[in-house]
């Protein structure tokens, strides 16, 4: 079970946290716990229905007519809302709530309906991105056990999987072909399965050899398909060797392909020039540079190598 300070509430519900105290002491929306030392605290329940009541609050619903409402009543009132749930703000509090009580329904309602308005790559740009931004402060608190982790990120996945599953192959010899992968060490399954999506989409050979993978092994997916493109994601600290000696490694050995990095640990390195190599400093980098078409053809084309 996690305890939460009233700052924590505030980070998750967006309600600061003099509004909070307001609330607690004229509406006793929520009832904090205290320490043997007199701290106050609150509960999973407390997060729950605050996240509720922050939803109820941001379609117009006055906070002293939510008050009045049994735990019941506002989660029927947050149900009959969820097919109109258009602000940022209250989509990510609809998918929290969903996360936390492990509701697929909820999410798939939430996510179908954004997909339907905006399309799939925005929908995973502007609601699920934000959303894992979010859900980093309820890793940090562990507020969320394991399987409500794995529950979201399989959701989320699952879509991913729909949206290539629904893209052309199609192979040809005009089509440049990107190899992508994560060393060692490295979690980020979700991002990779997205970036998959982003390349394919936009007609590239996509080969996703996906994590865990030492350079022995990249060096033989290497040799099958020869890429014009190497893609990974460093955001965990190489434990056997510097992060610039690991990518001078295969920017050196994959010379004839355009490698393409991202992670916080590349972001941060201060990475010595190459002639072969470029930095994505976000996803959104990555995703204007393909939409604009500006990945190089060959090794030394762009001025947006590493630096």
């Amino acid at each position: 079970m996690a305890i939460y300070s009233i700052k924590d509430l505030e980070k998750l519900s967006g309600i600061k946290a003099h509004t909070l105290r307001i609330w607690e002491k004229r509406y006793k929306i929520i009832s904090p716990q205290r320490t043997d030392t007199n701290i106050r605290y609150y509960l999973d329940e407390d997060l729950k229905r605050l996240l509720n009541i922050a939803l109820l609050n941001r379609f117009g619903v006055k906070i002293s007519r939510i008050a009045d409402m049994s735990d019941e009543e506002i989660a029927l009132q947050v149900s009959s809302i969820s097919d109109r749930i258009n602000e940022s703000e209250a989509q990510l509090d609809a998918l929290t709530i969903s996360m936390i009580e492990m509701d697929e329904v909820k999410f798939h309602k939430i996510i179908n309906q954004k997909t339907e308005l905006l399309g799939f790559e925005r929908t995973m740009m502007e609601v699920i991105y934000p959303f894992l931004d979010k859900l980093s402060v309820l890793w940090f608190t562990g507020s969320i056990n394991a399987a409500q982790e794995n529950f979201m990120a399989n959701l989320i996945k699952q879509k991913i999987y729909v949206a290539i599953d629904q893209l052309d192959i199609g192979i040809s010899s005009e089509q440049k072909k990107v190899l992508l992968y994560l060393p060692e060490g490295e979690s980020q399954e979700l991002s990779l399965l997205f970036i998959q999506y982003l390349f394919r989409e936009r007609h590239f050979c996509v080969v996703n050899i996906g994590g865990g993978i030492k350079f022995e092994d990249l060096r033989g997916a290497y040799d099958i398909h020869h890429p014009d493109y190497i893609f990974t994601i460093i955001n965990e600290p190489r434990q056997r060797q510097s992060i610039q000696d690991y990518v001078t490694k295969i920017s050196d050995f994959f010379s004839d392909s355009v490698i393409i990095l991202s992670g916080f640990q590349v972001i941060q390195g201060n990475m010595k020039s190459s002639k072969n190599y470029l930095i994505m400093h976000s996803l959104e980098d990555l995703f204007s540079t393909l939409n604009r078409d500006e990945l190089p053809d060959m090794p030394g084309e762009s001025h947006s190598r590493g630096k």
